[in-house]
């Protein structure tokens, strides 16, 4: 029903199939899916190819904070499907913001304060008309506090590498199970212990713990709660 379009604010740890748990969720009921992790990944990927960061993660915040407002991120259906890709600048960068490169950089960058005002105003302007699912790492605690439903999602780290390992495995990725298990414990470090906007649960968010769940089965306990609070069907 068209009254009853709400904002749903999905966040939660590294790997927990936050992406792919939203973009079903937008299919079903017609909304927009913004992946607000890639914004971070492309700002990222623009930082290391401008030499804004090191491979120690040394980040030269002055530089960065000058040209981010040149900096244009968006969203095209281009992919296999009509599959939604990540474009800076024009150019398509999808692939590229999903290497590990850029995985083992993405926590530092945005982690800088002014790099999450610069995303939290892109996603309020796509907020505004509602009917939107978004999900991150401070959407219901920072950037959408009055969502109408916030999930924060949790699974067990070793569960979260698996998948990982599996996926870079399939894209012919290099990296060890051990590197990936690495690189998921120092994110979760960072986005917990930042000090804008760090990794937390919201009060009135509901807790979905999916280490041994289905894709089918996160569906129907979703679809209770739609049903129950908002008289949606999905």
């Amino acid at each position: 029903m068209e009254n009853n379009r709400i904002i749903i604010a999905i966040d939660g740890y590294s790997s927990t199939g936050k992406s792919s748990f939203a973009k079903l969720i937008a299919s079903r009921l017609g909304y927009i899916y913004v992946d607000t992790g890639a914004l971070y990944r492309a700002i990222t990927y623009f930082a290391h190819n401008c030499g804004f960061i090191d491979n120690k993660c040394r980040i030269k915040e002055d530089w960065l904070r000058k040209t981010i407002n040149n900096v244009s991120v968006t969203f095209k259906q281009t992919g296999e499907g009509g599959k939604s890709e990540t474009y800076l600048n024009d150019a398509n960068v999808e692939k590229h913001i999903r290497s590990m490169e850029v995985s083992n950089k993405v926590s530092h960058v945005s982690a800088l304060p002014f790099v999450r005002e610069y995303v939290d105003g892109i996603l309020h302007r796509l907020g505004e008309k509602k009917g939107v699912v978004m999900d991150g790492r401070d959407i219901g605690t920072a950037v959408f506090p009055n969502a109408e439903l916030k999930l924060f999602m949790t699974a067990a780290i070793n569960v979260r590498a698996e998948r990982r390992f599996k996926e870079l495995q399939a894209k012919g990725a290099k990296e060890t199970f051990e590197e990936v298990l690495k690189n998921l414990e120092e994110r979760d470090y960072i986005d917990e212990h930042r000090e804008t906007a760090p990794l937390a649960k919201a009060e009135d968010a509901i807790l979905l713990d999916n280490s041994y769940m289905t894709m089918e089965e996160q569906c129907a306990w979703l679809g209770g709660i739609l049903k129950e609070k908002f008289d949606i069907d999905f």
